[in-house]
C-alpha cells in the first residue's frame, strides 16, 4: 500500500495528533515512581462482551495492578474513536493511535492479505479457526511490522457468525433463491454462488428487515443475534460458522520500544492471558447463542427462542469446501495478488490440502 494518505485522513490525523503526542511523550520520559506512564488504547467494538467484559477492565484496572501502579491505561472502542476503522493501521503507523485494535475483515478492504485467517467458509468450527490463526500468525506479525511498523501483541476473535432464517431449511443447498443479509464481500460471494441474493443491511436493522420480508435470512453472531431479537423472527439457525471476526491488537513500534523493558514484558504476559480469556469466551458464547436460540438449559444470559438448530451434514461440509476452493479462495487471490497466493501456500495450504493459484 502507498505510504501517502488522502487529504481527508491527513486533516483528521492532525486533529488527533495532539492527543497522541501527549501519550507518546509520556512514554519517552524517564520513569518516575510518583508519575505513572499513561497509555492510550483503542479497543474493539463498543458494547459487545469482548470489550465490556475483557478489554476495558484489562486496560482500566488489570494493567495497573500488574505493573504495581506504574502504568495507567485509558481505552475507547474503535467505533467511537472518531475515525474510520479502515484507517486503523495507517493511524497506528503514524503514531496517532499508539496502541490499537484492527478488525481484519475491515482493514482487509485496503490490505486483503490480512483477511486470510477469516475467509468465509474457511473455518466452519472453533478448532479450525484456532489452527488457522496459529499457522498464519507468524505471517501476520511479519506483515504488521514490515508494512506498518506495528508490534503484534494479541489476536482476538468474536463468536461464530451463522445463518438465521425465517422459514425452514436443511442445509446450504436450501438457501438458493433466498434474499440473505450478508456483512462482507466474501459472504456475498458465497451466497451468490449458492444461488441466493445477498443484501447489505446494518446490524441494527436486521430484525426489522426480517419482519418486513426484505430478507428471509441473515448472517450474524449466535449470541448477538439473540440479543437484538432475531430469535423472535426466525425459525431455524445453521450450526456452521461462515466467519468469525478476528482482530489484531498491536502497538506503534516506537511507542512500544519507548516503554521500559520490564513493563513491556509484564504487559505482553498480561495480554497473552487476556487473549486466551477472549478466545475461551468466544467459544462459550458461540455455544450459548445456540442454546438460547433453541431454549436449551445452557442458556444463561440471553432471551430464549424456539428455533431449530440445523446440523452440519456431510453434504454441507462438502459444499462448504467446494465454495472455498472454487469461489472464495480464487476471488481473494484475484483481489490480493501473487504474494497472497504464495503466503497461503506457505502457511495454510499444506495443512488444509488446498493450494492457491495466482492468475
Amino acid at each position: 500500500m502507498s505510504a501517502s494518505l488522502p487529504e481527508r485522513l491527513r486533516r483528521h490525523c492532525r486533529q488527533l495528533l495532539g492527543t497522541a503526542l501527549l501519550a507518546v511523550t509520556c512514554l519517552s520520559q524517564p520513569l518516575q515512581a510518583q508519575e505513572p506512564l499513561r497509555l492510550k488504547i483503542v479497543g474493539g467494538l463498543a458494547d459487545v462482551s469482548q470489550y465490556v467484559r475483557y478489554e476495558e477492565p484489562f486496560w482500566r484496572e488489570r494493567v495497573s495492578a500488574l505493573t504495581q501502579g506504574r502504568v495507567v491505561g485509558e481505552i475507547a472502542p474503535f467505533d467511537r474513536a472518531g475515525f474510520r476503522a479502515e484507517e486503523m493501521l495507517q493511524l497506528m503507523r503514524l503514531g496517532v493511535v499508539p496502541f490499537g485494535t484492527a478488525l481484519l475483515a475491515i482493514v482487509s478492504s485496503e490490505e486483503p492479505e490480512f483477511n486470510a485467517v477469516d475467509l468465509p467458509a474457511l473455518n466452519p468450527d472453533f478448532a479450525s479457526l484456532r489452527q488457522t490463526v496459529r499457522l498464519y500468525r507468524p505471517h501476520l506479525r511479519e506483515l504488521l511490522l514490515e508494512r506498518y511498523g506495528i508490534e503484534l501483541l494479541a489476536v482476538y476473535t468474536y463468536p461464530a457468525q451463522v445463518t438465521w432464517c425465517r422459514r425452514p431449511f436443511n442445509g446450504l443447498a436450501d438457501l438458493a433463491g433466498r434474499r440473505i443479509r450478508a456483512s462482507s464481500v466474501g459472504q456475498a460471494e458465497i451466497f451468490e454462488a449458492l444461488g441466493a441474493t445477498p443484501v447489505v443491511i446494518p446490524f441494527a436493522g436486521m430484525v426489522q428487515a426480517m419482519k418486513a420480508g426484505v430478507v428471509e435470512c441473515a448472517v450474524t453472531g449466535t449470541l448477538s443475534g439473540n440479543a437484538i431479537g432475531l430469535q423472535e423472527v426466525s425459525t431455524h439457525i445453521h450450526s456452521m460458522a461462515l466467519t468469525w471476526g478476528v482482530s489484531v491488537f498491536g502497538a506503534n513500534r516506537e511507542a512500544w520500544r519507548s516503554l521500559p523493558e520490564d513493563i513491556r514484558a509484564t504487559i505482553r504476559k498480561g495480554l497473552e492471558e487476556l487473549e486466551e480469556t477472549i478466545w475461551d469466551s468466544a467459544a462459550r458464547e458461540t455455544v450459548e447463542g445456540f442454546d438460547c436460540a433453541a431454549s436449551r438449559p445452557g442458556c444463561s444470559t440471553g432471551p430464549r427462542g424456539n428455533l431449530s438448530v440445523v446440523p452440519v451434514t456431510p453434504a454441507d461440509d462438502a459444499r462448504r469446501r467446494s465454495l472455498l476452493v472454487q469461489t472464495v479462495l480464487p476471488r481473494w487471490v484475484d483481489r490480493c495478488g501473487p504474494d497472497c497466493a504464495e503466503a497461503w501456500n506457505r502457511y495454510l495450504g499444506p495443512a488444509l490440502g488446498i493450494p492457491a493459484y495466482a492468475h
